[in-house]
């Protein structure tokens, strides 16, 4: 019983890390007053974007380039439809979804003639085990990418509190005509905001098909990006809550990988379906029920300056 404890707890850490790195993402984005619902298409940009060039270069840190690059100019350019376009930010955010969702296995399968896959990643061109361990415990034997996502809880925490950047992006979140009469550029602070935004989905990316995965497979961010949307809902824009919701996530995951095809006592064999189902319906009851009293960003969705 300890043994499988572990090894839930293991999996938790480990399927958290995307979820934490989008999450943080959407709150730089969102406590600067930009809607972000497009993480899920930054994430499935970056996980095609680093899968393709490691599988070309055989090299990981090539990859991890072209996965932050790739999320990164879908964040600026929702920046500039958003921010300098005044554009709706959720239609902004869901036209990246759909562009990716559409343009990754097309160009996969371009590329590499596999019906929208990318080939199986040589060991070089992922990032295994950090120390070569081929085992996990809760804190040793992960992925580069896992243990980035946890230093990046502490240090947004930190930036977001201790530091004049974090202190002037909570402000234009909640009063950019304030920020803007004390002669801060409210654009330049919600597009620096986007950068950070755009190098983190770019993270949780790579974490997907290089460190979870053996390459990109269609549509293989499944939702995750959404999850991360919830959880920061959930967590009230607040990092350490964010995160707690992340481990709830990951751990509904984890469970559900280990309860497909287990036999109940008085139920018998659950459906996969429903199992697979688990985190998401986890998510619209937590939606639905607990977060009535979260209070976003004052100016979040809202464009500066205003449109008459």
């Amino acid at each position: 019983m300890s043994l499988l404890l572990l090894s839930l707890a293991a999996s938790t850490v480990r399927l958290a890390a995307p979820l934490v790195l989008a999450a943080l993402a959407g709150l730089y984005a969102e406590r600067s007053g930009v809607v972000d619902i497009g993480l899920e298409g930054k994430m499935l940009a970056a996980a095609f974007a680093g899968a393709a060039v490691a599988a070309l270069t055989g090299s990981a840190a090539l990859g991890l380039g072209a996965g932050i690059a790739a999320a990164l100019v879908l964040a600026l350019l929702h920046g500039v439809a958003a921010i300098a376009g005044g554009a709706d930010q959720i239609v902004s955010g869901m036209a990246l979804n759909l562009i990716a969702a559409g343009a990754t296995p097309s160009l996969a399968s371009a590329w590499f003639g596999q019906r929208g896959t990318t080939p199986p990643l040589p060991a070089g061109a992922r990032f295994g085990p950090i120390a070569g361990r081929v085992y996990t415990t809760i804190i040793s034997g992960h992925s580069l990418p896992v243990y980035l996502a946890w230093l990046a809880v502490p240090l947004t925490a930190f930036v977001l509190s201790y530091t004049g950047f974090g202190l002037r992006l909570r402000a234009v979140g909640e009063s950019p005509e304030a920020v803007n009469a004390a002669g801060l550029s409210v654009a330049r602070l919600r597009f620096t905001a986007l950068a950070v935004n755009g190098v983190l989905c770019g993270l949780a990316g790579v974490c997907l098909s290089m460190a979870q995965g053996n390459g990109f497979l269609r549509d293989m961010s499944a939702g995750r990006g959404y999850l991360a949307l919830a959880a920061l809902i959930f967590g009230k824009w607040r990092p350490w809550p964010v995160l707690a919701a992340c481990l709830l996530f990951a751990a509904a995951d984890a469970v559900q990988a280990r309860l497909q095809g287990v036999i109940l006592p008085g139920i018998g064999a659950v459906p996969v379906q429903l199992i697979q189902a688990l985190p998401y319906m986890i998510t619209v009851v937590i939606l639905a029920g607990l977060v009535g009293m979260a209070r976003p960003p004052r100016a979040l969705g809202k464009p500066y300056p205003p449109i008459r």
